[in-house]
């Protein structure tokens, strides 16, 4: 019988011989079961290979805690980190704006110092300059100055009694006052011609001449100068002469 009719055979015929000789039966299963393992080895074996999932999981497991530990850890240095950071940031902050609040009371005192400094450096410069002026024309020209210095009563110059200071000077029968300042304000012009009417008023001489020097007069105090005839000089070579201007 050729091997193909014999497989077929076979085929056909096991099954039934399977389910009903119980020789043929375990006679199949001894010859197989060398090719297949048994019921308990694939037990053991599936035992095996869950014994080992669970390793695994129990690694992972203790991975993922050793991971959020040290994950914890970091954050709690993090934390710390930045805590430290914002009260060195806090003091340095603190030291800083104490620096800048001394810098500006350092500045306030400067500036003091410097403005006072510059009130007597100009009322110095201001008498040095009155005190030559009154010998080179006393001296070399025969002119006579005068310092007035009277106490305005009724305010009229200041708007309430106080001393009132202007410079006289007398040359041939005419009276030129002259205002002599390190600087002159519009408000300083206006103060300057009330004086001179205060003199006029009270010692009944007509004044020729109102004249103001100062080397740095404000801009604003040049047009109220203009307006009340008053003559300004902020440079030396601006003054030619001290004969009274023509009527």
């Amino acid at each position: 019988m050729p091997d193909s009719d014999l497989k077929t055979l076979i085929q056909a015929e096991l099954p039934q011989l399977l389910a009903e000789d119980p020789a043929v039966r375990d006679f199949i299963l001894r010859t197989v079961s060398h090719y297949y393992a048994d019921k308990q080895e694939t037990e053991s074996r599936f035992d095996r290979v869950l014994n080992e999932l669970e390793g695994v999981l129990d690694e992972l497991e203790q991975n993922r805690a050793e991971e959020a530990g040290k994950w914890e850890e970091y954050r709690i240095e993090s934390q710390n980190f930045r805590a430290d950071q914002a009260r060195k940031w806090e003091e340095n902050t603190r030291q800083i704006n104490a620096i800048l609040a001394e810098l500006k009371r350092a500045d306030r005192r400067y500036n003091s110092a410097i403005g006072a400094i510059g009130s007597r450096w100009g009322l110095y410069s201001e008498e040095s300059f009155r005190s030559g002026l009154r010998a080179i024309l006393e001296e070399s020209f025969q002119v006579e100055v005068i310092n007035i210095n009277d106490f305005d009563e009724e305010g009229e110059v200041f708007g309430r009694p106080d001393q009132v200071e202007i410079d006289i000077i007398v040359q041939n029968g005419s009276v030129i006052a002259c205002e002599i300042k390190s600087s002159v304000s519009k408000a300083d012009m206006y103060s300057f011609d009330r004086k001179v009417a205060f003199y006029q008023k009270r010692h009944r001489r007509p004044v020729n001449r109102k004249m103001v020097i100062s080397p740095m007069p404000d801009q604003r105090a040049l047009a109220v100068a203009e307006a009340l005839g008053i003559e300004v000089y902020s440079y030396p070579e601006s003054v030619e002469s001290l004969e009274p201007t023509p009527p």
